[in-house]
């Protein structure tokens, strides 16, 4: 593309110099010939006053003399009644073209060695027609167009090369975005899912790029959603496997027994090993679009009733706040159902047996928020537990759970915050903004006094 743009640029520019070059210096050419027959017209008509008055040898010598071209310019009388004709200076002009000017009465130019001669007639006082002759050599007829060629030349010579300067750069502005286009779709191809290409360069390539980031962004986040899937599938099957190994804990002793717990810990590494190996990407949860969403007061009723059965085995008091009444969320009821499932989880499989723990949902004007609390011992470093989303696995835990419930608030606009509850354990705070705004950072000891001015109330 590069190379083409210069010869177009070139043939184009090539084209323009000899469509006004030539004509020009036809024209410089003309114009110094008009110039130098014109001064030879002045110079003859120098003469014509005194070739009126009189036709003596001596006075006509000395006029040609005075006029200064006495080398270049003669003088041709007639024959008149007892006097022969008479040449005065030299001659070069044909003897037939002088007597045609003498006969026609008008000037005229003829070729001569080394040049033309003007012949101009001069009426004289008896009515004859006299007629001079002024040399015009080559010279002065060409002089100044081989200097104005010699512009014209270089003028055009230094288009072209402009010319073709200026189309290499645009060459080069064009060529290397289609250039880094291309490098960037081969990364791609190649497996880089990091490569992306500069927006710059034309606007079609521009264009381009913006279109190329685009797609590579979205095979990204298509990759990524398709191991959070995976990902949030397996974790989901923690949950009856916290039943299993509840269940399994209460068999008592014996090879059997001992089988069944040994499997049950054997399947959890296995889907923890599955959720760490999915996660290798955290792209954002998309939040559920205009008009999807469902009833968080009925998941909760719903989730609850699954793990009160639970709880009563292990002499845990429940209670839920909040959850008497519709609320609707911009949140899949799957997802919600999950986030749920993961923070009573992890209330089961972190704190002792006979922890009372609490689920309320607090209903405002722009935000809906979820309090899942307990009173265990709490968590010493919130920051940490936030962080294992990421993936720690030292505690047995995979902290995909909190990272499932932060997606899903943030999907939504709002976060997630750990602090310390009433019942003097751990309080998770879900904030789930109803309409897409940045969340109000209010401090966790607000909501803390809030839920207890709810509960007052």
């Amino acid at each position: 593309m590069r190379w083409a743009l210069v010869k177009v640029c070139l043939a184009v520019t090539a084209m323009v110099v000899v469509a006004f070059a030539v004509p020009l210096g036809l024209v410089v050419k003309e114009m110094a010939r008009d110039r130098a027959f014109s001064n030879a017209e002045r110079e003859a008509a120098a003469v014509a006053p005194a070739l009126s008055i009189t036709t003596r040898r001596d006075e006509l010598e000395r006029v040609v003399a005075s006029a200064g071209a006495d080398a270049g310019m003669a003088v041709h009388l007639p024959s008149a009644a007892g006097r022969a004709a008479v040449d005065i200076g030299r001659r070069r002009a044909a003897v037939a073209d002088i007597e045609t000017v003498r006969k026609l009465g008008r000037a005229s130019t003829s070729e001569v060695d080394g040049g033309s001669t003007l012949l101009q007639p001069v009426a004289l006082s008896s009515g004859a027609i006299a007629v001079v002759e002024v040399y015009v050599p080559e010279s002065e007829v060409s002089n100044g167009v081989g200097t104005a060629w010699a512009v014209l030349a270089g003028v055009g010579a230094a288009l072209i090369v402009g010319s073709v300067a200026v189309a290499d750069r645009l060459g080069v502005r064009m060529v290397q975005p289609a250039q880094r286009l291309v490098e960037g779709a081969h990364e791609l191809g190649e497996g880089k899912l990091g490569a992306r290409v500069p927006e710059e360069g034309p606007t079609e390539l521009r264009l381009a790029a913006v279109a190329f980031n685009s797609m590579a962004d979205q095979v990204v986040q298509l990759l990524a959603n398709e191991r959070e899937l995976a990902a949030d599938l397996s974790h989901r099957l923690r949950t009856p496997l916290t039943v299993l190994r509840l269940n399994a804990a209460s068999l008592g002793e014996g090879p059997a027994a001992d089988q069944t717990r040994a499997a049950v810990a054997q399947l959890e590494r296995e889907v923890d090993t599955i959720i760490r190996t999915a996660r290798e990407a955290k792209p954002k949860t998309a939040a559920a679009g205009p008009g999807a969403g469902c009833d968080a007061a009925e998941v909760v009723r719903e989730r609850m009733s699954f793990w009160s059965a639970l709880a009563e085995d292990e002499g845990r008091k429940w209670r839920v706040a909040g959850a008497d009444r519709p609320v609707r969320i911009p949140v899949a009821r799957a997802d919600l159902a999950a986030g749920l499932d993961a923070l009573l989880g992890n209330v089961f499989r972190h704190t002792p047996e006979g922890t009372a723990f609490a689920v309320d949902v607090h209903n405002g004007e722009d935000a809906v928020i979820v309090l899942v609390s307990d009173a265990g011992p709490g968590i010493s470093d919130p920051r940490a537990a936030m962080a294992r989303g990421r993936g720690s696995g030292s505690d047995g835990s995979t902290g995909l759970g909190l990272d499932i419930v932060r997606r899903l608030a943030e999907a939504t606009g709002g976060d997630v915050r750990i602090g310390s509850s009433v019942l003097g354990g751990t309080e998770v705070r879900v904030w789930i903004q109803l309409d897409g705004r940045e969340p109000e950072r209010r401090g966790h000891r607000g909501s803390v006094r809030r839920r207890r001015g709810l509960a007052l109330r």
